[in-house]
């Protein structure tokens, strides 16, 4: 529910200055704030946006919104979407009109830009030791009874720290004992009796209170559907475990967590296999690339590949870069580059080109590398392609798609630009 202060903060960011940090934007622009911006829909094409320009489509991004509202409904999941993905609150609030739970962030940074945006529920897919951040949430607890916040622990250590800056605050901060996706993994306990032990050293504090096990099956070594599913069932086993031995005593809810943008079908098969608990359970997913979605990482693992009666995401993301050199038959070069796209798993992807206001495919053409500032394009002998055309491009990992634009146009079909989305990095 949007409060007050959401709307305030939500209207200073829409009463926002266009001006030169925010590149791609019309020029002649300079001074409008982004509501009178918006308000004029201008078209990305013919009103004066400068290259290289990212582009976020409007049908594609309420598409997978409403398809994602509509599958944790249908396996009877919450949804905390991964707001790291996007950073951006006005994102962060479409989720949450399309039945999102809360959000998840991954870092306090994130957690304050979130709090300035009214976000009253927070998981933090993290482990969370430093002193002031702690105390600032502790702050934000005390000040809004309708917060809600929940972290990672995994080591007995992290307990204690996590303590030693807590101690004597009014409310207890909520965690959930992390449980490793196997040796090598990254952070998380590996073993069920270590789990214990820092499930042991919460309850010796009062400053934490033990809600639930959470875990990131993304990070299961050699993934696979059937290391996935054991390892899901090791979570689901390890929350029962701790219900049994009473940890979770007086609970109005015990929290299962898990849920990346690759597996989250896995989840959905094993959450729903959880056994009558002594609370009920809230399964948790957290599932965040889905928003904008991708063509290439996500493209390729997506739980809809497997299960394509469940329906399908669309990439939303398109950015937009102009031929500036064209020094042989084979070769091309854009403006576009690493300051501009994501190319940490995948080089961007030649998909349409425009010239003189029509599309058509990009074929022959293929990004074979990116400097700061240029993307190279290896034309083959079908390919028609001139100095001055506009050159489209499918991008890989959504991840570090955002955090390059700090403005990003929602755009419709016909390029009618109608709202800018700000992001927070």
């Amino acid at each position: 529910m949007t409060t007050n202060k959401t709307l305030e903060a939500l209207s200073h960011l829409a009463g926002e200055r266009v001006d030169h940090r925010f590149k791609g934007l019309p020029p002649d622009a300079d001074g409008l704030t982004v509501r009178e911006l918006a308000a004029q829909r201008r078209n990305l094409f013919t009103d004066g946006f400068t290259t290289p320009v990212l582009a976020l489509s409007a049908e594609r991004l309420t598409h997978n919104l409403e398809l994602m509202e509509a599958y944790a409904a249908r396996h009877g999941l919450a949804f905390a979407p991964h707001g790291k993905t996007s950073m951006a609150p006005q994102l962060f609030w479409k989720q949450i009109e399309h039945g999102a739970w809360g959000i998840t962030l991954a870092v306090p940074h994130q957690v304050r830009v979130a709090r300035e945006f009214g976000i009253d529920r927070i998981f933090l897919a993290n482990e969370l030791v430093d002193a002031a951040a702690l105390r600032w949430i502790a702050a934000e607890l005390t000040a809004d009874e309708n917060f809600r916040f929940i972290c990672y622990v995994d080591s007995v250590r992290g307990v204690e720290l996590m303590d030693a800056a807590l101690r004597g605050t009014s409310r207890p901060l909520d965690v959930v004992v992390e449980l490793a996706a196997g040796e090598g993994a990254r952070t998380g306990v590996r073993t069920e009796a270590e789990c214990a032990a820092v499930a042991d050293a919460v309850a010796a504090t009062a400053s934490l209170r033990l809600v639930g096990v959470a875990g990131y099956e993304g990070e299961v070594p050699q993934a696979d559907p059937e290391r996935v599913h054991a390892w899901l069932r090791r979570l689901t086993a390890l929350a029962a475990e701790f219900d049994g031995a009473g940890r979770f005593k007086g609970l109005d809810e015990i929290v299962v967590s898990a849920g990346g943008s690759a597996w989250f079908d896995a989840v959905a098969d094993v959450f729903a296999e959880i056994p009558e608990l002594s609370s009920p359970v809230l399964k948790l997913l957290r599932s965040g690339a889905y928003v904008s979605h991708d063509d290439g990482h996500y493209r390729k693992l997506t739980p809809f590949t497997r299960v394509p009666e469940e329906g399908a995401l669309h990439p939303a993301f398109r950015l937009w870069a102009q031929v500036v050199s064209r020094p042989s038959a084979e070769q091309a070069f854009a403006n576009a580059g690493k300051r501009d796209a994501a190319y940490d798993l995948d080089l961007p992807f030649a998909q349409v080109v425009r010239r003189d206001g029509t599309e058509r495919p990009a074929t022959g053409i293929e990004v074979t590398a990116l400097s700061d500032q240029h993307a190279w394009l290896r034309t083959a002998p079908e390919a028609d392609l001139a100095v001055g055309d506009w050159l489209g491009m499918g991008l890989s990992h959504p991840c570090t798609s955002f955090d390059k634009w700090q403005l990003i146009p929602l755009v419709e079909a016909d390029g009618t630009v109608v709202d800018y989305i700000r992001t927070y990095f």
